[in-house]
């Protein structure tokens, strides 16, 4: 009730200013959509980067492209900010040029989607303002591998990668890959579950895993060679979903739908700043793409998915892909 008072006074106070009535209109409704309440200050330090943000969607939609952009609960913050609050902050060495995956002759059916084969996909998640996307991606790919050969699909434990993962290159909210997770699970002996660990969108100061909770296990690690796109393919079309991370730039923030391309992000594995999980691909208008899971929340793009270009190593995707054996 308080916050809904002081969102209504800053409301009424903005008002008195000389502020564009239609931009105020919308920057109130997402204020409400979204539960944003902000000090004076910030309201107009807000509704200039919210301003700004919306005029870059609208130019965008007027245009020709393959993918719409969208207001989102994002949308009152500059690239930078978000950059900070989500991605990867330290550098990842994401170097298994050479992987020991071996692709199978095909054929390969024209589409695939792991939710639809069965219950092999965990709901989408919201790694909130932590850049700790590897650990969704890698339980994702564990929690589907682990669904396809047992039956059970349980939701596993990314605070546990967080807070006790660092052994294996890996940063904690500053950033990870799924690779060195798979092998910190492996020479850890399992990972617990997200309801006996659960996230906390922080590193803890201590790891607390107990051994006697692990619910899912890593008998191995398959890196898929680097860029070998057809090899990422050939892995999601017969076996599992995998882990894959790629380059995200300021326009993919806004993403709605459709299917994603840049001409600004790079293809090579020192920029890719994001982990996410493919699980399918197909075809639209001719535009091949893969269907990937995020971990940004349900209400992101498409129920949390978003759809990407396929076949041009797209902002890096087939840099560095992984899954696990179990």
């Amino acid at each position: 009730m308080m916050n809904t008072l002081i969102l209504c006074a800053f409301l009424t106070a903005a008002s008195a200013f000389q502020l564009p009535e239609e931009g105020e209109f919308h920057f109130k409704s997402w204020m409400a959509q979204h539960n944003r309440v902000y000090s004076m200050k910030q309201y107009y330090e807000r509704f200039e980067i919210f301003t700004e943000n919306k005029r870059r969607i609208d130019k965008h939609n007027a245009g020709n492209h393959s993918f719409t952009m969208a207001l989102n609960q994002f949308s009152d913050m500059t690239f930078t900010e978000f950059r900070k609050s989500l991605l990867w902050s330290e550098p990842q060495n994401c170097s298994a040029t050479k992987g020991n995956y071996v692709s199978s002759n095909g054929p390969h059916p024209a589409s695939v989607d792991w939710r639809k084969k069965g219950n092999y996909v965990t709901d989408v998640k919201n790694q909130g303002s932590c850049g700790s996307c590897w650990t969704f991606s890698t339980t994702g790919c564990l929690e589907s591998v682990t669904a396809i050969k047992t039956g059970k699909l349980i939701p596993l434990s990314e605070q546990q990668l967080v807070d006790c993962a660092q052994d294996f290159n890996n940063h904690g909210c500053n950033g990870g890959l799924p690779s060195q997770a798979f092998e910190y699970i492996m020479y850890n002996k399992g990972l617990m579950t997200e309801t006996d660990y659960p996230y906390t969108a922080y590193q803890a100061d201590t790891c607390v895993y107990k051994a006697e909770l692990a619910a899912a296990f890593v008998k191995d690690v398959m890196n898929i060679t680097e860029y070998d796109e057809m090899g990422m393919l050939d892995a999601v079309a017969t076996r599992n979903p995998v882990s894959l991370a790629f380059e995200v730039t300021s326009d993919f923030m806004h993403y709605s739908r459709g299917v994603y391309t840049s001409t600004e992000c790079h293809s090579t594995p020192d920029k890719v700043n994001h982990a996410v999980l493919a699980v399918g691909y197909g075809l639209e208008n001719s535009s091949p793409y893969w269907i990937v899971k995020n971990s940004w929340g349900s209400s992101w793009g498409i129920d949390g998915y978003f759809l990407i270009e396929r076949g041009r190593n797209m902002c890096g995707l087939a840099a560095c892909s992984s899954f696990p054996l179990v």
